[in-house]
């Protein structure tokens, strides 16, 4: 049985996500108040970062940068970057 909740992300009723994706109190925050299709969103751009900026999830300081951007890409508006000289690729 899904869950609805009111997504912070995209401003609108939503399904929310089925288990608490990352830990502590981020993820019960995350778990409440982000849809599955933001978290999606998120998991596309997290990927986008870890290409573009070749980051290893074995670094501590590259873990610590990705939970950065995942507070201010699902919890602020318009302030998660986009890597310089990133070109999307075309779909096809």
């Amino acid at each position: 049985m899904s869950r609805t909740i009111y997504c912070i992300k995209l401003q609108t009723q939503a399904e929310g996500l089925d288990y608490v994706p990352y830990p502590g109190e981020l993820g019960q925050r995350i778990y409440q108040s982000v849809s599955k299709p933001a978290w999606q969103q998120w998991v596309n751009h997290q990927t986008m970062l870890i290409n573009e900026y070749r980051l290893s999830s074995l670094e501590p300081q590259a873990r610590e940068f990705l939970k950065k951007e995942m507070e201010k890409f699902l919890f602020s508006e318009g302030e998660a970057a986009i890597p310089g000289g990133f070109v999307p690729p075309s779909e096809t």
